[in-house]
């Protein structure tokens, strides 16, 4: 069993930066990918990056490549989504997800574990 918080959502303007992170408790934090989905209102949750256990490889959705970035901190048991030149479309309930599972899955069913959420408001 894993447990995810995430930290670090709030209110930005329009071309701000935010920094989310992801503090989970699994033993052995390296043996899962992890992820970041996200879920605006009225709409599904969508993929918005994924990065392996090393966190050797990493995957972003279209609409946040070049602005996001993920990152993970195995010895903390920490992962991050580093975000820049945010829009008003990113607004969002922002999920931290890890699983024993391929980084490259993008459908957010196939997660196991996920953290509570954190609200992501860019104003514009």
């Amino acid at each position: 069993q894993v447990q995810l918080a995430e930290l670090g959502g709030g209110l930005v303007q329009a071309g701000g930066s935010l920094r989310l992170s992801c503090a989970a408790s699994a033993r052995t934090f390296s043996s899962y990918a992890m992820g970041w989905f996200r879920q605006a209102p009225g709409k599904d949750r969508e993929f918005v990056a994924t990065i392996t256990g090393s966190g050797a490889s990493t995957a972003y959705a279209n609409s946040v490549k070049g602005r996001f970035t993920i990152s993970r901190d195995n010895a903390k048991n920490t992962g991050y989504l580093q975000m820049n030149s945010l829009k008003p479309e990113d607004t969002a309930v922002y999920f931290c997800t890890a699983g024993v599972i391929a980084y490259t899955v993008v459908s957010a069913e196939r997660w196991d574990y996920w953290g509570q959420g954190t609200q992501v408001t860019v104003s514009s």
